[in-house]
């Protein structure tokens, strides 16, 4: 008779449990916050509406007989698994209220895979300004947790009358035709569906991939027919170079280049043809079968099982007054399977908590910030002050800086849930260390080669919204993800209006000036604070890849973990790890 088990199920197939169910005093007291929290997803949700309807009315795409880029999506990825991101991102504010591009991260055909496609309703698809960076940051995801990614390319090129915006420097839109090279030197195919014209630029975009598959009235070029030659630059166009200009167009009857009957019957660079726009996602499909994965089974160490509280409770337990402290643990008892957690070195570094969860069944690290205060601690203040939650100090750096390592060796993904005020500082602080501790950490995170995931519940400040795998994080952060409750800057600010204008306010007093118009810049300075550092402002600057309700972070959680596990680069044998024999003891 056979027998079969998990791996190390002693210590994965029932792990502490953590949380508690919320009292009904508790609920009822928290109404009011899921007021602001419902305040702030309204707007979130205005701002998303505004992005999808960018452009021509889809309305009209379909009088065309042709599908938008959501239509596309709808098609593709299998249903309940698709996470948008930099769905409202616009660093550059231009004037079409996005980048032209649609990310995220879904499966198809059961397997995961990065999916980016060109916004057909805006302006064909072309390059404008911030797009490339949208690109690079979708490449790096890909590149990071080692999944296909996925092209829905529908590109009329650069957007001329811009084209200083978006063509050239080192990170401009050429920029992801080198990303793709690389991608494939990693053996990281790149699947691309190819819809319309796509000359030049739009071209590259189209020839970069690993395989392309296109729709019939589908080309890729150099060249648009568009580009009238023959004419002898002045440096200036005058009435005789206009009416010539007009003269060409009229009696040009060139076909557009790089059609299908040169691209498939000639060059035979077009894998497929399809005379439908689905028939490209169905051989999408199709190759996306063909794509390398493990069996889950192969890297789960339980069965897969929801949390035992409910994951609606967020709204009720994390506070929108951000000087309010919360129970860290009881916002992880509802994202982890079965509300479980391993926990590391709980009694040391009690300002953060750093362990191993499960999610969907696979081995998965969490690191976060703990709230409140604690008396008696860091020892290094010897009493002068307490430590408060949300703080970095000597023994939570240390105590960080471990784990992550000993993650790295273990092969384990990090999930850190951020909600940070900074590394504490004074002259305490500084003799205690926390400077270096805090790089330390830095070059912990670097040393791993792990991909992670950073989560900004509340608060990023300071120094420590960089060590805890905010998206500075280049070579590890998958994506970062902020909440209704986000906010994002170097400094509280009021304490920036402090630090700005003290001596500003001094020098005002000793000479018995009014104190008015010092007090007007300063309360500007902070009300320009708040302005930029609010959920919305952080994903249209790119500070985190999408804002996502709270309720939706565990799927989230499990699209990052699902796509960590399907094709790892590195393994390390689960019968092998050390971190839970340490946790144990």
């Amino acid at each position: 008779m056979s027998r079969k088990q998990t791996p190390l199920r002693p210590y994965f197939e029932k792990m502490p449990e953590i949380g508690k169910p919320l009292r009904e005093g508790e609920v009822r007291r928290s109404q009011a916050n899921v007021e602001l929290i419902r305040e702030q997803e309204e707007i979130i949700a205005r701002e998303l509406e505004r992005v999808k309807n960018a452009g021509i009315p889809a309305e009209k795409v379909h009088s065309r007989g042709g599908m938008t880029i959501y239509d596309r999506l709808d098609y593709l990825v299998d249903e309940g698994t698709w996470c948008p991101l930099h769905s409202l991102y616009n660093p550059a504010n231009n004037e079409e209220g996005c980048t032209g591009v649609v990310n995220g991260i879904g499966k198809i055909e059961g397997k995961w895979a990065v999916i980016i496609g060109f916004d057909n309703k805006v302006m064909a698809g072309a390059w404008i300004a911030g797009q490339s960076e949208n690109i690079l940051m979708v490449t790096d995801m890909a590149k990071r947790l080692n999944v296909p990614l996925v092209w829905l390319t529908n590109c009329s090129g650069v957007k001329l009358m811009e084209q200083e915006t978006v063509y050239a420097g080192r990170r401009s839109s050429g920029a992801p035709f080198y990303r793709h090279a690389d991608l494939n030197h990693l053996g990281i195919p790149i699947l691309n569906g190819i819809y319309g014209t796509n000359p030049a630029g739009g071209g590259y975009q189209g020839i970069s991939p690993t395989i392309l598959l296109a729709h019939e009235g589908a080309n890729i070029a150099v060249g648009g027919a568009g580009i009238v030659g023959g004419m002898n630059p002045k440096g200036y166009i005058d009435e005789e170079a206009a009416r010539a200009l007009i003269e060409g167009t009229r009696n040009f009857k060139g076909k557009v280049p790089g059609r299908v009957e040169t691209h498939f019957d000639q060059t035979a660079y077009f894998r497929e043809v399809h005379d439908t726009e689905q028939g490209v996602l169905d051989g999408i499909k199709d190759y996306m079968r063909k794509m390398p994965a493990y069996d889950p089974t192969v890297f789960r160490v339980a069965e897969p099982a929801a949390p035992k509280l409910p994951v609606e409770d967020l709204n009720l337990i994390l506070p929108a007054n951000q000087k309010r402290p919360y129970d860290a643990i009881q916002i992880l008892a509802r994202l982890t399977d079965n509300s479980e957690f391993m926990e590391y070195r709980p009694d040391y570094g009690r300002e953060v908590f750093t362990g191993i969860a499960k999610i969907d069944g696979f081995p998965v690290a969490f690191i976060g910030n703990r709230q409140g205060i604690f008396p008696g601690y860091p020892d290094y203040a010897e009493g002068a002050y307490p430590g408060v939650g949300g703080k970095h100090y000597r023994e939570g750096l240390i105590k960080q800086g471990e784990f992550v390592t000993l993650c790295g060796r273990d092969n384990l993904p990090i999930i850190w849930l951020q909600d940070t005020t900074g590394i504490d500082v004074g002259d305490l602080a500084e003799e205690a260390e926390l400077l270096a501790l805090g790089q330390s950490l830095v070059y912990s995170i670097e040393q791993t080669e792990l991909s992670m995931m950073c989560v900004v519940l509340r608060k990023g400040t300071a120094a420590a919204h960089y060590i805890m795998c905010g998206p500075q994080a280049n070579n590890n952060n998958a994506f970062t993800l902020g909440t209704p409750l986000t906010e994002i800057y170097v400094m509280h600010g009021e304490t920036a209006a402090a630090a700005s204008y003290a001596r500003r306010l001094v020098k005002e007093e000793d000479a018995g000036n009014d104190l008015a118009p010092t007090l007007e810049k300063m309360n500007r300075m902070i009300q320009d604070y708040q302005e930029k550092s609010r959920p919305a402002y952080c994903a249209i600057s790119g500070f985190v890849d999408e804002i996502v309700s709270l309720p939706e972070l565990r799927r989230y959680i499990q699209a990052f973990t699902g796509a960590n596990y399907q094709n790892p680069k590195s393994i390390t044998p689960i019968h092998q790890m050390l971190l839970p024999r340490i946790i144990r003891g």
